[in-house]
């Protein structure tokens, strides 16, 4: 295993054996701009500073040899030959890069499944290339001849190797298109999606604890995040809160209990506001002060109904939350015409 270091931050991340520097990069969290993956478009040329490492078959189009003399290298397919590989690449140029979004990328529908009495959650497959999306974008569902106009649904999941997405659609009374989904499709059925759109996600290289803030089906988004944090090896505190009406309204339960078996610094909490269950009761930012005396160190996600967002940042707030490092994602009902193209739904909890 290899050592590769970013300078001038000094962020390291391990390389696997037989990994490409793109690819640790990538399982670390860091978006290393890339297009070809193949040493012929270039897009992923950096400089690097020290130690050695096997380029492998690169064209020279993309790479000249006077590139190659002066220390530059494809990192998507250089492989580390030396314990440590530093590379001149800045914090800056370490966040995230949006993937630009496609119109019409054809998904089949593969199962549909109740969650809550309210929310029916969609798994997706791609017909041909799947979107390439941040854990928390969302995209665009709909079918105009159905009479269910497009509207935005954040993803529910990290992205994977067989380009599954998640959706998680509430039903919303009078919204044409939640309507179609829940009445409507089926599996088997071919639909087409918009996006990725969205920025509700941070900035992967930033070490802080996590917490995670949600209510009805703005888990979704939140979902995806802990999902990528996670399965890269997080090692930091990372808390999920969600607040749900009643007991019926929980969902997720299984996959949370799983998190918490199999990674020690996740800890989930639900929290209900019109039932009792044996837990936390309230609402969450009523809940907050009860869990956490300061979050002036803590990255803070939160995602839900525009009130439920507001709350819950002035609560953050008041417990020393920096605005740099909170997040947000409001949700707007579809029968709100000033915002056509932002209903990912939630229940207000």
């Amino acid at each position: 295993m290899s050592r590769i270091r970013m300078h001038p931050s000094g962020r390291e991340v391990e390389c696997q054996e037989g990994d490409t520097v793109l690819s640790a990069l990538e399982k670390a969290g860091y978006a290393l701009p890339n297009n070809c993956r193949a040493g012929a478009c270039g897009e992923c040329k950096v400089k690097v500073l020290s130690g050695q490492f096997d380029q492998g078959m690169v064209l020279d189009m993309a790479l000249s040899q006077a590139e190659r003399k002066d220390g530059y290298g494809l990192m998507c397919m250089a492989k580390p030959i030396s314990e440590e590989l530093i590379i001149e690449w800045g914090t800056a140029d370490a966040r995230p890069k949006l993937f630009p979004p496609r119109e019409n990328v054809l998904y089949v529908v593969t199962d549909r499944i109740p969650r809550t009495p309210r929310i029916v959650e969609l798994l997706l497959r791609p017909l041909g290339t799947p979107l390439r999306y941040w854990p928390g974008q969302y995209v665009q569902l709909g079918d105009e001849r159905a009479g269910a106009p497009p509207r935005c649904y954040s993803i529910a999941n990290a992205p994977r190797p067989d380009g599954e997405i998640a959706l998680h659609i509430t039903r919303v009374d009078g919204g044409s298109t939640s309507s179609w989904v829940h009445d409507t499709l089926k599996a088997g059925d071919v639909v087409s999606l918009n996006g990725p759109y969205g920025t509700f996600i941070g900035d992967p290289s930033v070490e802080t604890p996590v917490l995670c803030m949600a209510a009805g089906s703005g888990l979704a988004p939140i979902l995806a995040l802990a999902d990528a944090a996670l399965r890269r090896g997080y090692r930091l505190p990372v808390t999920l809160l969600f607040s749900a009406r009643e007991k019926a309204d929980l969902y997720e339960q299984g996959m949370m209990a799983y998190w918490q078996q199999k990674h020690r610094n996740f800890e989930y909490k639900a929290t209900l506001t019109r039932e009792t269950h044996g837990g936390l009761c309230g609402r969450i930012p009523a809940v907050l002060p009860s869990l956490f005396t300061d979050l002036s160190q803590h990255s803070v996600f939160i995602a839900g109904s525009p009130e439920f967002v507001e709350d819950c940042v002035k609560a953050a707030k008041a417990l020393g939350a920096k605005d740099e490092l909170i997040h947000t994602e409001g949700y707007f009902a579809q029968q709100q015409p000033e915002y056509p193209s932002a209903d990912r739904l939630t229940a207000v909890a």
